[in-house]
């Protein structure tokens, strides 16, 4: 690590789990940099590895929060109109940080600027939502059936898309994004909403016959 530091990298990836992301960058051998380098992250949740870069890393160093919206499967064929969403958090060497981004832009990708906050309102309503509804359904151990709707098969679809992920990964989502609390508080009122409103129905129904 300490070569590898000395080696005046342009740009250093910081590509790990969630929840490690703490341990990786505070065991890095910081006082080896050899030149104001930019480090980059690509973690689902853009708030909390900016304010530890921020804290952690050398003063003159630039940081690039960004987050590929896609992974091994969604990308496998290509780059192309996949959304690439990036936040140049402080960033004073704007070529090395162009060449960086172009990497992307270059493979086609949708290259969507936006601040981390806004990074992760919208994530804990996307993808923290699919990953939740995902986890309940492998917990309800849902499997396809001989007379499958298509619905259905989008259902079993996000199930066992989910369920290929750690569930590090998921919590990692869940505790590192200050919106995901309120987002599950609101699955659990949303289906409690539909479960009173069927049982209003069931009533009524019960009450005419």
């Amino acid at each position: 690590m300490n070569a590898f530091l000395e080696s005046s990298n342009d740009v250093i990836l910081l590509s790990t789990s969630i929840l490690s992301l703490s341990q990786v960058i505070k065991s890095l051998p910081l006082n080896y940099l050899r030149k104001p380098t930019l480090f980059v992250d690509v973690l689902s949740v853009k708030e909390y590895p900016r304010d530890l870069m921020l804290q952690v890393l050398p003063s003159d160093s630039d940081v690039l929060c960004t987050h590929p919206m896609f992974g091994p499967e969604s990308g496998r064929h290509g780059w192309k109109d996949l959304s690439f969403m990036y936040d140049k958090v402080r960033i004073t060497n704007e070529a090395t940080c162009s060449s960086f981004l172009q990497i992307f832009s270059s493979e086609g990708c949708k290259m969507m600027e936006m601040t981390c906050e806004e990074h992760d309102k919208l994530a804990a309503r996307s993808q923290f939502l699919t990953h939740t509804i995902g986890r309940v359904l492998a917990e309800m151990k849902v499997e396809p059936t001989p007379i499958d709707t298509k619905g259905f098969q989008k259902l079993v679809e996000v199930k066992e898309s989910t369920s290929r992920d750690s569930f590090d990964l998921f919590s990692g989502l869940f505790v590192h994004n200050r919106f995901a609390q309120q987002q599950l508080r609101e699955v659990e009122l949303a289906f409690e909403t539909v479960k009173q409103q069927l049982l209003k129905r069931t009533n009524e129904e019960l009450e005419q016959s």
